[in-house]
């Protein structure tokens, strides 16, 4: 195993974290993720590397993976891309356009066949083919034809909405505007790109001409593609490869092969080194071969994508919230890199966190310049985990140090082991703060938590600050004019402590505007703007309302959830006071809602009762009105509407595409029986479960009944 792949393995092992860390990473993860996400969609000005990206999304799997309960509902597995710009008018997505699922290792895309061969119930000797072709590294476009011509291309934005770029795409040569025999309906799909050798002449001619440059091709690309003057993507030297598809009038073939081929025949330019494959063996011998020829390509891979060849089987697997069962990207590997930590900086969250980050002596990993690194936790520094056991052989690190960097596995690059040959003398352990660097508070750290905590609150300037920054932020608010560097502006002067008063601004400072026009940056159009947006964001969706509101573990997508349960505010908040004993039927009721755990619920709940919280949101609900949420859709079907529960074993199909068929079929799945249970299917070895439902009355039906419900052949 060479260093890389075994500092990999040691980074993204959920063991080696206590519960207590793991929720700390997850917390630090799902925001670095976001801004990410943001940086590299919407803004084409990436601040990590691709690789350094997908790795830790696979960290933050495998940490939801070991502790399921912990995961939140702003985890990055159910988020795609993110929102689109205002600058281009939005489409919607016939169908969502998905992200991709990651392995590193081989022994990943064995469990990846494992997998699914467990949920269509295969055996090892059943036939299961694949196709892999290279993961190009490009901007996705979805091609909407009708009737043989072009009429739509579309960016993939956040999975459900994009931009629509349809005058750039038609400057594409690689993009036909029409077809010859194709489906009335076609929606193509695939990534655009730039050659390495047209990248180095197009910022060969920008410099020539005193114009900005890009960082990479992917970069070049996208930024070429979104341009709102459709004649400066005619002159970038942009390409298409198609490689799936998204609304059909009709089936393009019945395997995935023969699908490209007939996309290929069509007039699309599809990637030759697309491979039908037997099994993992053939999957990874590919993923060789392609890694081999990677350099001279021509352009930029990272990785191998493996899809299910079968379309019926590939119908069949279905999808998670964000990624197809039937496919993988096989990702190329990410490094490791020596340097010396000069600082350790503590900094302080929303939630009261400190959290120490290294100062680095900048240093490339991977083709990225490395200058900061996670340190985790007091426990982490000193060499141990939160039982006390020894990490690293119980080397603790120390400013100084020549530390090894490694750029796969958390949040920003971690620092994996300590050079003590390198150590120098007179070097002293460093000290964790007990109290708050901002405000100069206790800082406590309660028992079984791995986390110390500033007990400020609203006192301390800097959990203030960023709560308000999470007001404001896009998927909060979204504010217009008022982002980070305004709202630490506006605190440091003393305008806003509260979400409130951000609402207030207008009636306390506008009737001149020489206050705020008379700041650096600031001028009378500008302030005018800045309460015009302030004013248009007096009415917003409650999803956003509440994810606004910063609740711990509570998140973006969690935020949707309740919303679209309880319907109102008012009624989010009438559950919250009738469940704060954590019992009762309010309570069921919370811990009902299907991606609602007992760890959100009781922050939620905690939360919104407390005295403090409750009048800043009295306040806020003076000044503005949250939009009751809309029911949702309701599937024609004998369990639409209702809340199932699976027990015992399933002998015609697997758990999980027993869940998947409920939930696509409109019903809710919950993981425990209660009062607001509809339906129990209860299979051989069905145990308390079953015994619950028989107590509350609670109508039970066997595998066979359960079929018959949603419509199934009878096996």
């Amino acid at each position: 195993m060479t260093d890389t792949a075994a500092a990999r393995d040691q980074a993204l092992d959920p063991g080696k974290v206590s519960e207590a860390e793991a929720r700390q990473e997850l917390e630090a993860l799902a925001k670095r993720l976001a801004e990410a996400n943001a940086a590299y969609h919407t803004d084409d000005a990436p601040v990590i590397s691709d690789a350094e990206y997908d790795v830790l999304r696979q960290r933050n799997a495998a940490l939801e993976s070991a502790f399921p309960h912990l995961k939140r509902a702003d985890s990055p597995t159910e988020q795609i891309g993110a929102p689109v710009s205002e600058t281009f008018a939005k489409v919607t997505h016939a169908q969502r356009m998905m992200s991709l699922a990651n392995a590193f290792e081989e022994a990943e895309v064995v469990d990846f066949d494992v997998g699914l061969r467990r949920f269509l119930s295969l055996d090892d000797t059943a036939e299961l083919a694949y196709t892999a072709e290279p993961k190009i590294d490009g901007l996705s476009l979805s091609l909407r034809y009708e009737h043989g011509t072009l009429v739509q291309a579309a960016t993939r934005g956040d999975g459900t909405t994009g931009e629509n770029v349809t005058p750039n795409a038609c400057t594409i040569s690689d993009i036909p505007e029409t077809l010859e025999d194709a489906p009335e309906i076609l929606e193509v799909r695939g990534e655009v790109y730039m050659s390495h050798a047209d990248f180095e002449a197009l910022n060969t001619a920008q410099k020539a001409k005193g114009a900005k440059t890009f960082a990479n091709p992917r970069n070049a690309a996208a930024g070429s593609l979104r341009q709102l003057d459709a004649e400066i993507t005619r002159s970038r030297p942009l390409r298409f490869f198609a490689y799936a598809w998204g609304e059909t009038s009709a089936p393009l073939a019945e395997t995935q092969a023969d699908a490209i081929a007939r996309l290929t025949a069509l007039g699309f330019q599809t990637n030759p080194l697309t491979k039908r494959c037997d099994g993992p063996a053939e999957l990874i011998a590919q993923y060789r071969a392609i890694e081999a020829q990677r350099a001279t390509l021509g352009y930029d891979i990272d990785g191998v994508v493996y899809k299910v060849d079968a379309l019926d089987l590939q119908r069949r697997l279905g999808f998670r919230s964000t990624t197809p069962r039937w496919a993988i990207a096989h990702k190329f590997p990410a490094e490791l890199a020596w340097t010396r930590l000069e600082a350790i900086d503590i900094q302080v969250g929303r939630t009261g966190a400190l959290s120490p980050v290294a100062r680095l002596t900048p240093v490339t990993v991977g083709g990225v310049v490395v200058s900061n690194a996670t340190l985790h936790n007091e426990d982490y520094i000193a060499g141990r985990d939160s039982k006390g056991a020894d990490i690293r052989d119980g080397r603790d690190i120390r400013v100084g140090d020549w530390v090894q960097v490694y750029r796969a596995g958390d949040v920003i690059p971690k620092i994996k082991d300590v050079d003590l040959d390198k150590r120098a003398g007179g070097s002293v352990p460093y000290e964790f703060p007990v109290t708050c660097p901002e405000c100069g508070s206790v800082a406590m750290r309660e028992e079984g938590d791995a986390v110390r905590r500033c007990t400020g609150g609203l006192i301390c300037p800097a959990q203030a600050v960023e709560k308000l920054k999470h007001f404001v932020s896009r998927a909060a608010f979204d504010i217009e004019g008022l982002g980070a560097k305004q709202v630490e502006q506006f605190y440091n002067d003393g305008w806003i402590r509260e979400p409130a008063d951000i609402f207030k601004l207008k009636a306390r400072y506008g009737s001149g505007l020489q206050q705020l026009r008379n700041r650096e940056g600031w001028g009378e159009k500008s302030a005018l703007n800045l309460f015009q947006a302030i004013d248009d964001k007096r009415n917003v969706a409650l999803s956003r309302f509440l994810f606004g509101l910063g609740i711990r573990h509570v998140g973006e997508s969690a935020s949707s959830l309740i919303a679209t349960h309880f319907g109102t505010i008012e009624a989010v908040l009438e559950a919250a006071d009738s469940a704060v004993s954590f019992e009762g039927d309010a309570w069921d009721d919370l811990l009902n809602i299907n991606g609602v755990g007992e760890v959100m619920a009781r922050a939620l709940v905690t939360t919104l009762t407390q005295d403090a919280e409750r009048a800043s949101i009295a306040r806020l609900l003076e000044e503005v009105a949250p939009a009751p949420a809309e029911a949702p859709e309701v599937v024609d079907s004998a369990v639409a509407g209702k809340t199932l529960v699976f027990t015992g074993t399933l002998e015609t199909m697997s758990r999980a595409e027993a869940k998947a068929t409920a939930e696509a079929l409109g019903a809710k799945v919950a993981g425990s029986v209660s009062k607001k249970t509809d339906l129990v299917i209860a299979g051989p070895g069905a145990g308390s479960k079953a015994a619950k439902a028989a107590d509350l009355g609670i109508e039970t039906v066997d595998e066979a009944g359960w079929r018959a419900l949603a419509g199934l052949d009878p096996s």
